[in-house]
């Protein structure tokens, strides 16, 4: 069996949030390392990694007269991009606890603020695109990973220690978009 080197992956992706609908960076940009700034928001640093997880289930069709299994049938997937936000900022607070509420920025000496916003169970969540560059195969390119349609799903919890760094846990899941565009979208440079 040959290996082809250059498609073996290692390094960092950065993230970067937008709202949901916000105008995508180009195909053909995938090379470049940071999409536009508009309206597009680096999430700084990271820690142990960002992780793209596509959970696919499916439903087995089965018949009396055969032990095998007969076939299967697409019945859910879930897509998610997961990291510890490691600039335990107030706006990265805000995007892990659904992106809503208000984030008031106070000059020396007054307070900086961030207060959740208070939602009935009929709220419509605030939803939010999401871009993940990183590596790709094939030598010194770059991948894209755009969720289009994510609102952080996962419990957060920052814990404060003496000996250990503060995170924002995150997990953005991704929702249905329409009929004609898909949810995720993924562009790798190759030239």
């Amino acid at each position: 069996m040959a290996v082809t080197t250059s498609n073996l992956i290692q390094g960092p992706a950065d993230l970067y949030s937008a709202p949901f609908g916000a105008t995508e960076p180009a195909d053909t940009n995938a090379a470049v390392a940071a999409p536009p700034t508009t309206p597009w928001v680096d999430c700084g640093g990271t820690d142990g990694g960002l992780k793209l997880a596509v959970d696919q289930k499916y439903g087995v069709l089965a018949v009396d007269q055969i032990v095998d299994r007969a076939g299967s049938r697409l019945i859910g997937r879930d897509f998610a991009l997961g990291t510890n936000l490691a600039e335990a900022t107030l706006a990265n607070l805000q995007l892990a606890l659904g992106g809503g509420g208000t984030v008031t920025t106070g000059t020396a000496p007054a307070a900086s603020t961030f207060e959740p916003a208070f939602a009935s169970s009929a709220t419509q969540p605030i939803y939010s695109a999401f871009c993940m560059d990183g590596w790709a195969p094939g030598g010194a390119f770059r991948r894209r990973v755009i969720l289009r349609k994510g609102l952080s799903t996962a419990k957060v919890e920052s814990t404060y220690t003496k000996d250990k760094q503060t995170f924002i846990p995150v997990e953005f899941t991704g929702h249905y978009v329409t009929a004609a565009i898909a949810p995720i979208h993924v562009a790798d440079q190759n030239i």
